[in-house]
């Protein structure tokens, strides 16, 4: 095979050569060779990569569920069907993992408007389509914060103006962008209380300038990715029907 023969010639090159004491690298060139169509496939390359790259795309194109609607996090201002059904979504994984470990529960979820990175389409949802709204590596963790760090992201979140997808926690601002009542679970934040924030890595590591998680009680990796997440929350789920709901409001 010719990719033998050049390994075979870089070898005695590299190893037989270079032993010469005359022989000294003076220079290195390169130059850019542009992906293109022009470029001939290997047919014994793509013979090798077929059963591959067929299981791959099997696996993508299997429908998990179905979505009722098309929906964008451009679709409202301070929360969006799909923000919300991301946020519930990991709420609904990962809260049975996290109390199976600690015996304690999530008590809100806070992601990020930006990693929202594709809309949900109406119609069949598969593999593929988790891929395309969560296509980074980023997992969840869990941050025990005092009230008084939940009260900072509160505030960030009133300034911030943009839709973060939120879980079981519930916001009202004024016109201003002043903060009218904040509830988790139905109830007010108490400063001296732990709160259980589920968030991901990214936000955690002051993405986002969201600098509030540190210092913290503790932190728990559960190592789960987001996009795992959506993906077994699809199995489950016969049709995705999320709405834009009263969890974060402005009140003008």
């Amino acid at each position: 095979m010719r990719f033998t023969h050049l390994f075979i010639l870089l070898y005695i090159f590299i190893f037989l050569g270079c032993k010469q004491e005359k022989s000294h690298l003076v220079k290195i060139e390169g130059k850019q060779i542009p992906i293109t169509d022009s470029l001939q496939s290997n047919a014994e390359i793509e013979a090798f990569i077929k059963p591959y790259k067929d299981h791959v795309t099997k696996e993508l194109d299997s429908v998990l569920a179905y979505s009722a609607h098309t929906y964008s996090k451009t679709d409202g201002d301070f929360n969006t069907a799909i923000g919300n059904f991301m946020a519930d979504a990991v709420y609904d994984e990962a809260n049975p993992i996290f109390k199976t470990r600690t015996g304690k529960d999530i008590d809100m979820v806070l992601l990020n408007y930006g990693g929202i990175r594709s809309i949900l389409p109406k119609g069949n949802i598969t593999t593929k389509t988790a891929f395309e709204l969560m296509p980074f590596e980023n997992s969840i963790v869990v941050v025990a914060l005092k009230g008084r760090q939940v009260d900072s992201l509160v505030s960030y979140l009133c300034k911030s103006k943009s839709a973060h997808p939120i879980s079981k926690l519930k916001l009202s601002i004024d016109k201003n962008f002043n903060l009218l009542n904040a509830t988790i679970k139905g109830q007010a934040i108490d400063t001296a209380k732990t709160y259980y924030v589920a968030t991901n890595d990214y936000l955690y590591n002051g993405g986002d300038h969201m600098t509030f998680f540190k210092p913290n009680d503790s932190l728990y990796n559960l190592n789960y990715k987001i996009r795992n997440i959506l993906i077994d929350y699809f199995k489950k789920a016969d049709t995705i029907n999320p709405t834009i709901d009263d969890r974060f409001v402005q009140i003008k």
